[in-house]
């Protein structure tokens, strides 16, 4: 069954929005995100501080596409509010880590007593920090901020040994603002 259906977004203040076809361009206090929507069977507008995406005749999937697209600019106007913050901390049992920045590369020495360090390579939008054995992520996309903190996570992460015994790592424990 077909329905009209609309979702209205409210610009906040000091927040601009341009949209150029498919592309939306946010700029805010905190900088400047874009992003490109599949959206091929959508109005997809700006009218005065408000944007407008919707169908005349939307099925299930044209509705799935709204929400998505839609929570989606959400979290960009959020995010260029006040940037996301991902905190993780580093533990380890048996030897003592130590994570470095140097220039855009996030080390990690002493993984496990591993002579060789592990590096990470810092995305051009991420902002990290370390203090002793917290490392904070922040970025103004939520994307970005997510996935630098699950691949540093991931850098960590033990093979071929009992995680029982080995419990070493750098782990997520606070997910932009919760608690995990």
């Amino acid at each position: 069954m077909k329905k009209e259906l609309f979702q209205i977004i409210e610009i906040p203040e000091g927040v601009e929005i341009e949209i150029d076809g498919n592309m939306l361009k946010i700029k805010g206090p905190e900088g400047e995100n874009s992003r490109k929507f599949n959206t091929n069977k959508l109005i997809f507008e700006k009218k005065d501080e408000k944007i407008i995406i919707g169908s005349k005749k939307a099925t299930k999937r044209e509705k799935k596409m709204m929400n998505t697209i839609a929570k989606h600019i959400k979290n960009m106007i959020s995010g260029i509010q006040k940037k996301f913050k991902y905190k993780l901390k580093a533990c380890f049992s048996h030897f003592p880590i130590s994570v470095v920045i140097k220039e855009n590369e996030l080390i990690i020495k002493n993984f496990l007593g591993e002579k060789k360090d592990r590096v990470y390579k810092i995305p051009n939008k991420v902002d990290i920090s370390v203090d002793k054995d917290i490392i904070t992520v922040s970025s103004h996309d939520k994307e970005l901020a997510g996935q630098s903190a699950a691949d540093i996570e991931k850098i960590t992460s033990i093979r071929l040994k009992d995680r029982r015994i080995f419990q070493d790592g750098i782990f997520i424990t606070n997910k932009a603002g919760k608690n995990i």
